[in-house]
Protein backbone atom coordinates (compact mmCIF):
# COMPACT_ATOMS: atom_id res chain seq x y z
CA UNK A 1 0.00 0.00 0.00
CA UNK A 2 1.16 3.52 -0.90
CA UNK A 3 2.79 4.52 2.31
CA UNK A 4 0.96 7.98 2.34
CA UNK A 5 -2.54 6.23 2.44
CA UNK A 6 -2.01 3.95 4.60
CA UNK A 7 -1.20 6.69 7.14
CA UNK A 8 -4.50 8.73 6.25
CA UNK A 9 -6.14 5.24 7.15
CA UNK A 10 -4.33 5.31 10.71
CA UNK A 11 -5.58 8.27 11.36
CA UNK A 12 -8.87 8.27 9.90
CA UNK A 13 -9.53 4.78 11.99
CA UNK A 14 -7.92 6.20 15.22
CA UNK A 15 -10.31 9.26 14.52
CA UNK A 16 -12.87 6.42 14.26
CA UNK A 17 -12.60 4.57 17.28
CA UNK A 18 -12.03 7.79 18.99
CA UNK A 19 -15.04 9.93 18.54
CA UNK A 20 -17.24 6.73 18.52
CA UNK A 21 -16.64 6.81 22.35
CA UNK A 22 -17.16 10.76 22.33
CA UNK A 23 -19.52 10.96 20.00
CA UNK A 24 -21.48 8.89 21.95
CA UNK A 25 -21.11 10.14 25.20
CA UNK A 26 -21.74 14.10 24.14
CA UNK A 27 -25.14 12.79 22.83
CA UNK A 28 -26.16 11.10 26.11
CA UNK A 29 -24.85 13.92 28.75
CA UNK A 30 -28.04 15.81 29.53
CA UNK A 31 -29.85 12.25 29.69
CA UNK A 32 -26.76 10.64 32.22
CA UNK A 33 -25.95 13.47 33.95
CA UNK A 34 -28.98 15.73 34.02
CA UNK A 35 -28.66 16.55 37.58
CA UNK A 36 -28.69 20.68 38.26
CA UNK A 37 -27.36 20.59 33.90
CA UNK A 38 -24.34 19.07 35.05
CA UNK A 39 -24.13 17.40 31.97
CA UNK A 40 -24.72 20.42 29.82
CA UNK A 41 -22.11 22.17 31.22
CA UNK A 42 -19.33 19.85 30.91
CA UNK A 43 -20.34 20.44 27.00
CA UNK A 44 -20.22 24.50 27.12
CA UNK A 45 -17.24 23.99 29.72
CA UNK A 46 -15.19 21.41 26.50
CA UNK A 47 -15.55 24.08 23.94
CA UNK A 48 -14.73 27.35 25.61
CA UNK A 49 -11.68 25.39 26.61
CA UNK A 50 -11.21 23.93 23.05
CA UNK A 51 -11.48 27.61 22.53
CA UNK A 52 -8.82 28.82 24.55
CA UNK A 53 -7.01 25.39 23.41
CA UNK A 54 -6.85 27.10 19.63
CA UNK A 55 -5.51 30.09 20.10
CA UNK A 56 -2.36 29.31 21.23
CA UNK A 57 -1.25 25.30 22.25
CA UNK A 58 -1.60 24.10 18.19
CA UNK A 59 1.28 26.18 16.70
CA UNK A 60 3.18 25.06 19.96
CA UNK A 61 2.66 21.43 20.26
CA UNK A 62 3.18 20.29 16.89
CA UNK A 63 6.37 22.66 16.38
CA UNK A 64 7.82 20.52 19.53
CA UNK A 65 6.49 17.35 19.21
CA UNK A 66 5.34 17.06 15.32
CA UNK A 67 2.05 16.26 14.49
CA UNK A 68 2.16 11.76 15.39
CA UNK A 69 2.56 12.68 18.59
CA UNK A 70 0.57 15.92 19.15
CA UNK A 71 -2.46 13.49 17.93
CA UNK A 72 -1.42 10.83 20.03
CA UNK A 73 -1.21 12.74 23.52
CA UNK A 74 -4.49 14.53 22.31
CA UNK A 75 -6.22 11.36 21.88
CA UNK A 76 -5.46 10.92 26.13
CA UNK A 77 -7.18 14.33 26.59
CA UNK A 78 -10.40 12.36 25.55
CA UNK A 79 -10.16 9.11 27.21
CA UNK A 80 -9.89 11.23 30.51
CA UNK A 81 -13.48 12.53 29.50
CA UNK A 82 -14.50 9.09 29.32
CA UNK A 83 -13.02 8.42 32.88
CA UNK A 84 -14.77 11.11 34.72
CA UNK A 85 -17.75 9.86 33.34
CA UNK A 86 -17.04 6.72 35.62
CA UNK A 87 -18.24 9.26 38.71
CA UNK A 88 -19.83 12.00 37.20
CA UNK A 89 -19.70 14.94 39.54
CA UNK A 90 -18.99 18.44 39.44
CA UNK A 91 -15.53 17.80 40.53
CA UNK A 92 -14.61 15.15 38.48
CA UNK A 93 -16.75 15.83 34.70
CA UNK A 94 -15.73 19.48 34.87
CA UNK A 95 -12.16 19.28 35.49
CA UNK A 96 -11.97 16.34 32.24
CA UNK A 97 -13.84 18.90 30.64
CA UNK A 98 -11.28 21.06 30.81
CA UNK A 99 -8.75 18.39 29.16
CA UNK A 100 -10.58 17.36 26.88
CA UNK A 101 -11.31 20.71 25.32
CA UNK A 102 -7.21 21.92 25.52
CA UNK A 103 -6.50 18.45 23.57
CA UNK A 104 -8.79 19.59 20.94
CA UNK A 105 -7.72 21.95 18.63
CA UNK A 106 -4.01 20.21 18.82
CA UNK A 107 -5.83 16.81 17.71
CA UNK A 108 -7.49 18.42 15.13
CA UNK A 109 -4.81 21.16 13.82
CA UNK A 110 -2.42 18.18 14.04
CA UNK A 111 -4.40 15.94 12.19
CA UNK A 112 -5.55 18.61 9.35
CA UNK A 113 -1.55 19.60 8.89
CA UNK A 114 -0.74 15.78 8.72
CA UNK A 115 -3.57 15.00 5.57
CA UNK A 116 -2.09 18.49 3.97
CA UNK A 117 1.81 17.70 3.62
CA UNK A 118 0.90 14.18 3.50
CA UNK A 119 -1.37 15.34 -0.02
CA UNK A 120 1.01 18.19 -1.25
CA UNK A 121 3.67 15.34 -0.76
CA UNK A 122 2.72 12.76 -2.98
CA UNK A 123 1.10 14.96 -5.36
CA UNK A 124 4.87 16.20 -6.32
CA UNK A 125 5.91 12.53 -6.33
CA UNK A 126 3.14 11.56 -8.89
CA UNK A 127 3.06 14.85 -10.56
CA UNK A 128 -0.91 15.68 -9.89
CA UNK A 129 -2.06 18.82 -8.33
CA UNK A 130 -2.10 18.91 -4.76
CA UNK A 131 -5.43 20.43 -3.99
CA UNK A 132 -6.66 17.50 -5.79
CA UNK A 133 -5.08 15.15 -3.55
CA UNK A 134 -5.47 17.11 -0.48
CA UNK A 135 -9.46 16.98 -1.38
CA UNK A 136 -9.36 13.22 -1.72
CA UNK A 137 -7.32 12.42 1.34
CA UNK A 138 -10.07 14.98 3.86
CA UNK A 139 -12.65 13.18 1.68
CA UNK A 140 -11.35 9.29 3.14
CA UNK A 141 -10.93 10.46 6.25
CA UNK A 142 -14.00 12.09 6.33
CA UNK A 143 -15.97 8.76 5.08
CA UNK A 144 -14.44 6.85 7.84
CA UNK A 145 -14.57 9.09 10.60
CA UNK A 146 -18.32 10.42 9.90
CA UNK A 147 -19.01 6.70 10.86
CA UNK A 148 -18.53 6.98 14.18
CA UNK A 149 -22.04 8.74 14.64
CA UNK A 150 -22.96 5.60 13.72
CA UNK A 151 -21.37 3.35 15.99
CA UNK A 152 -21.47 5.33 18.67
CA UNK A 153 -25.39 5.34 19.00
CA UNK A 154 -25.38 2.23 17.74
CA UNK A 155 -23.12 1.01 21.26
CA UNK A 156 -25.52 3.15 23.38
CA UNK A 157 -29.11 2.10 21.83
CA UNK A 158 -27.83 -1.67 22.27
CA UNK A 159 -26.71 -1.33 25.59
CA UNK A 160 -29.09 1.07 26.88
CA UNK A 161 -32.68 0.07 25.34
CA UNK A 162 -32.79 -2.42 28.00
CA UNK A 163 -34.01 0.69 30.10
CA UNK A 164 -35.93 2.51 27.58
CA UNK A 165 -39.35 2.89 28.19
CA UNK A 166 -42.19 3.64 25.31
CA UNK A 167 -44.72 6.48 26.12
CA UNK A 168 -47.68 7.22 24.10
CA UNK A 169 -47.24 10.92 23.16
CA UNK A 170 -50.33 12.91 23.21
CA UNK A 171 -51.80 15.38 20.60
CA UNK A 172 -51.15 18.13 22.99
CA UNK A 173 -47.52 17.42 23.81
CA UNK A 174 -47.24 16.93 20.23
CA UNK A 175 -48.27 21.11 19.80
CA UNK A 176 -45.26 22.04 21.39
CA UNK A 177 -43.47 20.21 18.79
CA UNK A 178 -41.61 21.50 16.00
CA UNK A 179 -40.07 25.22 15.28
CA UNK A 180 -43.01 27.01 17.98
CA UNK A 181 -42.33 24.73 20.65
CA UNK A 182 -42.78 25.15 24.04
CA UNK A 183 -39.70 26.19 26.38
CA UNK A 184 -40.73 23.70 29.07
CA UNK A 185 -38.83 20.76 29.89
CA UNK A 186 -41.86 18.77 31.26
CA UNK A 187 -43.25 17.90 27.96
CA UNK A 188 -41.96 13.86 27.28
CA UNK A 189 -39.40 13.25 29.56
CA UNK A 190 -40.94 10.77 31.24
CA UNK A 191 -40.20 7.91 28.65
CA UNK A 192 -36.35 8.20 29.39
CA UNK A 193 -35.47 6.71 32.93
CA UNK A 194 -32.04 6.59 33.69
CA UNK A 195 -30.41 3.28 33.13
CA UNK A 196 -28.61 1.18 35.92
CA UNK A 197 -25.11 1.55 36.65
CA UNK A 198 -24.61 -1.15 35.88
CA UNK A 199 -25.55 -0.87 32.07
CA UNK A 200 -23.99 2.68 32.37
CA UNK A 201 -20.70 1.32 33.33
CA UNK A 202 -20.53 -1.30 30.65
CA UNK A 203 -21.06 1.50 28.34
CA UNK A 204 -18.54 3.28 29.69
CA UNK A 205 -15.93 0.89 29.52
CA UNK A 206 -16.60 -0.22 26.13
CA UNK A 207 -16.00 3.80 25.60
CA UNK A 208 -12.70 4.03 27.05
CA UNK A 209 -11.31 0.94 25.81
CA UNK A 210 -11.98 2.45 22.43
CA UNK A 211 -10.31 5.59 22.84
CA UNK A 212 -7.34 3.35 23.98
CA UNK A 213 -7.45 1.53 21.05
CA UNK A 214 -7.31 4.96 18.85
CA UNK A 215 -4.36 5.97 21.28
CA UNK A 216 -2.25 2.73 20.50
CA UNK A 217 -3.18 2.61 16.74
CA UNK A 218 -1.66 5.89 16.27
CA UNK A 219 1.68 5.09 18.20
CA UNK A 220 2.27 2.02 16.59
CA UNK A 221 1.76 2.45 12.82
CA UNK A 222 1.42 6.09 12.05
CA UNK A 223 4.63 7.58 10.42
CA UNK A 224 6.10 10.99 11.79
CA UNK A 225 6.15 13.37 9.00
CA UNK A 226 7.82 16.32 8.41
CA UNK A 227 7.15 19.57 5.94
CA UNK A 228 9.23 19.37 2.43
CA UNK A 229 13.26 19.50 2.75
CA UNK A 230 13.48 23.37 2.43
CA UNK A 231 11.18 24.07 5.23
CA UNK A 232 12.91 21.73 7.91
CA UNK A 233 16.32 23.27 6.98
CA UNK A 234 14.91 26.74 7.36
CA UNK A 235 13.21 25.61 11.27
CA UNK A 236 16.54 24.29 12.12
CA UNK A 237 18.22 27.79 11.06
CA UNK A 238 15.90 29.79 12.17
CA UNK A 239 14.72 28.55 15.21
CA UNK A 240 11.66 30.10 16.12
CA UNK A 241 10.95 31.52 19.69
CA UNK A 242 8.08 30.57 22.07
CA UNK A 243 6.58 33.79 22.05
CA UNK A 244 6.39 33.66 18.04
CA UNK A 245 5.00 30.18 17.46
CA UNK A 246 2.63 31.52 20.50
CA UNK A 247 1.57 34.12 18.62
CA UNK A 248 0.96 32.90 15.48
CA UNK A 249 -2.64 31.91 15.90
CA UNK A 250 -3.47 35.70 16.06
CA UNK A 251 -1.12 36.87 13.30
CA UNK A 252 -2.69 34.71 11.11
CA UNK A 253 -5.57 36.85 11.26
CA UNK A 254 -4.20 39.88 9.36
CA UNK A 255 -4.25 37.83 6.38
CA UNK A 256 -7.83 38.98 4.56
CA UNK A 257 -8.85 35.89 3.32
CA UNK A 258 -8.76 34.13 7.01
CA UNK A 259 -10.81 37.30 7.83
CA UNK A 260 -13.29 36.70 5.14
CA UNK A 261 -13.87 32.78 6.04
CA UNK A 262 -14.63 33.39 9.92
CA UNK A 263 -18.33 33.20 9.21
CA UNK A 264 -18.23 30.40 7.47
CA UNK A 265 -16.14 28.47 10.14
CA UNK A 266 -18.32 29.46 12.68
CA UNK A 267 -21.67 28.44 10.69
CA UNK A 268 -20.01 24.32 10.94
CA UNK A 269 -20.48 24.66 14.81
CA UNK A 270 -23.86 26.66 14.63
CA UNK A 271 -25.36 23.86 11.99
CA UNK A 272 -24.21 21.09 14.04
CA UNK A 273 -25.09 22.43 17.68
CA UNK A 274 -28.27 22.89 16.38
CA UNK A 275 -29.04 19.18 14.60
CA UNK A 276 -27.65 17.49 17.63
CA UNK A 277 -28.71 19.74 20.14
CA UNK A 278 -32.01 21.23 18.61
CA UNK A 279 -33.74 18.83 16.20
CA UNK A 280 -33.12 15.96 18.23
CA UNK A 281 -34.84 17.53 21.03
CA UNK A 282 -37.84 19.60 19.48
CA UNK A 283 -38.67 17.50 16.67
CA UNK A 284 -37.43 13.78 17.13
CA UNK A 285 -37.27 13.09 20.92
CA UNK A 286 -40.95 15.25 21.15
CA UNK A 287 -42.78 13.96 18.71
CA UNK A 288 -41.42 9.87 18.56
CA UNK A 289 -39.96 9.54 22.20
CA UNK A 290 -35.92 9.30 22.77
CA UNK A 291 -35.36 6.18 21.43
CA UNK A 292 -35.33 7.42 18.12
CA UNK A 293 -32.95 9.33 18.68
CA UNK A 294 -30.13 7.44 18.01
CA UNK A 295 -31.47 5.89 14.48
CA UNK A 296 -31.91 9.64 13.59
CA UNK A 297 -28.22 10.38 14.01
CA UNK A 298 -27.17 7.36 12.90
CA UNK A 299 -29.21 7.87 9.33
CA UNK A 300 -27.23 11.37 9.49
CA UNK A 301 -24.14 9.97 10.66
CA UNK A 302 -23.98 7.51 6.92
CA UNK A 303 -25.35 9.62 4.77
CA UNK A 304 -22.34 12.31 6.11
CA UNK A 305 -19.97 10.04 5.69
CA UNK A 306 -20.96 8.71 2.23
CA UNK A 307 -21.45 11.42 0.64
CA UNK A 308 -17.57 12.62 2.31
CA UNK A 309 -16.18 10.45 -0.07
CA UNK A 310 -18.19 11.15 -2.73
CA UNK A 311 -17.27 15.30 -2.60
CA UNK A 312 -13.59 14.27 -2.13
CA UNK A 313 -14.01 12.82 -5.29
CA UNK A 314 -15.79 14.35 -7.69
CA UNK A 315 -14.41 18.01 -6.62
CA UNK A 316 -11.69 18.12 -8.88
CA UNK A 317 -13.89 17.80 -11.65
CA UNK A 318 -17.19 19.74 -10.08
CA UNK A 319 -14.98 22.92 -8.38
CA UNK A 320 -15.53 23.64 -4.39
CA UNK A 321 -17.78 26.31 -5.66
CA UNK A 322 -20.06 24.22 -6.87
CA UNK A 323 -20.26 21.74 -3.77
CA UNK A 324 -20.78 25.23 -1.54
CA UNK A 325 -23.66 26.49 -3.94
CA UNK A 326 -25.59 22.69 -3.40
CA UNK A 327 -24.38 22.76 0.31
CA UNK A 328 -26.27 26.00 0.82
CA UNK A 329 -29.37 25.21 -1.49
CA UNK A 330 -29.87 22.05 0.63
CA UNK A 331 -29.34 23.56 3.77
CA UNK A 332 -31.76 26.81 2.99
CA UNK A 333 -34.57 23.97 2.16
CA UNK A 334 -34.14 22.18 5.31
CA UNK A 335 -34.20 25.64 7.26
CA UNK A 336 -37.24 26.66 5.50
CA UNK A 337 -39.29 23.46 5.58
CA UNK A 338 -38.48 23.02 9.46
CA UNK A 339 -39.85 26.59 9.84
CA UNK A 340 -43.15 25.41 8.54
CA UNK A 341 -43.02 21.25 9.75
CA UNK A 342 -44.88 20.40 12.73
CA UNK A 343 -44.08 17.02 13.21
CA UNK A 344 -46.48 13.84 13.75
CA UNK A 345 -45.72 10.46 14.78
CA UNK A 346 -47.83 9.22 11.79
CA UNK A 347 -44.97 11.34 9.11
CA UNK A 348 -41.95 8.76 10.55
CA UNK A 349 -39.97 8.54 6.81
CA UNK A 350 -39.83 12.72 7.24
CA UNK A 351 -38.15 12.42 10.52
CA UNK A 352 -35.14 10.79 9.00
CA UNK A 353 -35.22 12.94 5.35
CA UNK A 354 -34.09 15.94 7.45
CA UNK A 355 -30.67 14.80 8.86
CA UNK A 356 -30.41 13.01 5.72
CA UNK A 357 -30.04 16.14 3.82
CA UNK A 358 -28.25 17.22 6.88
CA UNK A 359 -25.60 14.91 6.59
CA UNK A 360 -25.34 15.56 2.80
CA UNK A 361 -24.61 19.39 3.87
CA UNK A 362 -22.23 18.98 6.99
CA UNK A 363 -19.99 16.73 3.98
CA UNK A 364 -19.59 19.75 1.82
CA UNK A 365 -18.77 22.15 4.89
CA UNK A 366 -16.23 19.37 6.20
CA UNK A 367 -14.21 18.05 3.69
CA UNK A 368 -14.46 21.30 1.48
CA UNK A 369 -13.98 24.09 4.28
CA UNK A 370 -10.97 21.90 5.85
CA UNK A 371 -9.44 21.51 2.41
CA UNK A 372 -10.31 25.23 1.49
CA UNK A 373 -8.01 25.96 4.40
CA UNK A 374 -5.44 23.93 3.56
CA UNK A 375 -4.96 25.35 0.03
CA UNK A 376 -5.46 29.12 0.77
CA UNK A 377 -2.72 28.75 3.51
CA UNK A 378 -0.29 26.13 2.36
CA UNK A 379 2.77 27.84 4.13
CA UNK A 380 1.55 28.63 7.78
CA UNK A 381 -0.97 25.36 7.78
CA UNK A 382 -0.63 25.22 11.76
CA UNK A 383 -2.06 28.93 12.16
CA UNK A 384 -4.59 28.50 9.88
CA UNK A 385 -6.35 25.53 11.19
CA UNK A 386 -5.87 26.71 14.73
CA UNK A 387 -8.05 29.16 13.52
CA UNK A 388 -10.58 27.06 11.84
CA UNK A 389 -11.24 24.75 15.15
CA UNK A 390 -10.68 28.25 17.42
CA UNK A 391 -13.98 29.69 15.11
CA UNK A 392 -16.08 26.55 14.86
CA UNK A 393 -15.64 26.42 18.52
CA UNK A 394 -17.06 29.56 19.16
CA UNK A 395 -20.24 28.60 16.99
CA UNK A 396 -20.83 25.76 19.29
CA UNK A 397 -20.10 27.95 22.25
CA UNK A 398 -23.05 30.10 20.82
CA UNK A 399 -25.33 27.55 19.91
CA UNK A 400 -25.02 25.97 23.21
CA UNK A 401 -25.15 28.79 25.01
CA UNK A 402 -29.10 30.10 23.67
CA UNK A 403 -29.97 26.99 23.14
CA UNK A 404 -32.06 26.93 26.18
CA UNK A 405 -33.17 30.60 25.89
CA UNK A 406 -34.90 30.36 22.61
CA UNK A 407 -37.53 28.79 20.65
CA UNK A 408 -36.29 26.65 17.65
CA UNK A 409 -38.45 28.82 14.98
CA UNK A 410 -35.87 31.85 16.10
CA UNK A 411 -32.53 29.56 15.88
CA UNK A 412 -33.50 28.54 12.79
CA UNK A 413 -33.32 32.29 11.73
CA UNK A 414 -30.28 32.91 13.15
CA UNK A 415 -28.85 29.96 11.27
CA UNK A 416 -30.23 31.14 8.38
CA UNK A 417 -28.56 34.47 8.81
CA UNK A 418 -25.28 32.92 9.64
CA UNK A 419 -25.24 30.84 5.94
CA UNK A 420 -25.60 33.81 3.89
CA UNK A 421 -23.57 36.34 5.48
CA UNK A 422 -20.90 32.89 5.24
CA UNK A 423 -21.94 32.50 1.33
CA UNK A 424 -21.22 36.18 0.98
CA UNK A 425 -18.12 36.23 2.56
CA UNK A 426 -16.68 33.30 1.28
CA UNK A 427 -17.65 34.84 -2.17
CA UNK A 428 -15.49 37.73 -1.59
CA UNK A 429 -12.61 35.14 -0.95
CA UNK A 430 -13.28 33.00 -4.30
CA UNK A 431 -13.28 36.35 -5.92
CA UNK A 432 -9.72 37.65 -4.18
CA UNK A 433 -8.52 34.67 -5.24
CA UNK A 434 -9.64 35.25 -9.12
CA UNK A 435 -8.53 38.38 -9.36
CA UNK A 436 -5.03 37.27 -8.31
CA UNK A 437 -4.19 34.19 -9.88
CA UNK A 438 -4.45 36.07 -13.18
CA UNK A 439 -1.41 38.45 -12.06
CA UNK A 440 0.44 35.56 -10.54
CA UNK A 441 0.20 33.72 -14.08
CA UNK A 442 1.17 36.83 -16.17
CA UNK A 443 4.59 37.71 -13.89
CA UNK A 444 5.46 33.76 -14.37
CA UNK A 445 5.24 34.49 -18.33
CA UNK A 446 7.17 37.05 -17.81
CA UNK A 447 9.54 35.97 -15.90
CA UNK A 448 10.49 32.95 -18.30
CA UNK A 449 10.84 35.35 -21.67
CA UNK A 450 7.03 34.59 -22.63
CA UNK A 451 7.56 31.03 -22.78
CA UNK A 452 4.19 28.98 -22.32
CA UNK A 453 2.93 28.04 -18.60
CA UNK A 454 0.64 25.76 -17.04
CA UNK A 455 2.00 26.88 -13.45
CA UNK A 456 -0.51 28.61 -11.14
CA UNK A 457 -0.04 30.18 -7.71
CA UNK A 458 -2.61 29.31 -4.83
Amino acid sequence: MERNLKNVLVISFGFLLLFTAYGGLQSLQSSLNSEEGLGVASLSVIYAALILSSMFLPPVLIKKLGCKWTIAISMCCYIAFSLGNFYASWYTLIPTSVILGLGGAPLWSAKCTYLTIAGTSYAEKAGKNAKDIINQYFGVFFLVFQSSGIWGNLISSLILSQSSTKVEISEEDLACCGAYNCLTDTANTTGSAKPSNSLIYTLLGVYTASGVLAVLLVIIFLDQIKSDQAETEKEKLEAPSFWSTFLATFRHLKDKRQCLLIPLTMYSGFEQGFLSGDYTKAYATCALGIQYVGYVMICFAAVNSLCSLLFGKISQFTGRKLLFALATVTNTACIIALLLWKPHPKQLAVFFVFPALWGLSDAVWQTQTNALYGILFEKHKEAAFANYRLWESLGFVIAFGYSTKLQVYIKLYVLLSVLVLSMVMYGAVEYLEAKSSPRTLTATKKENGGLHSQETCM
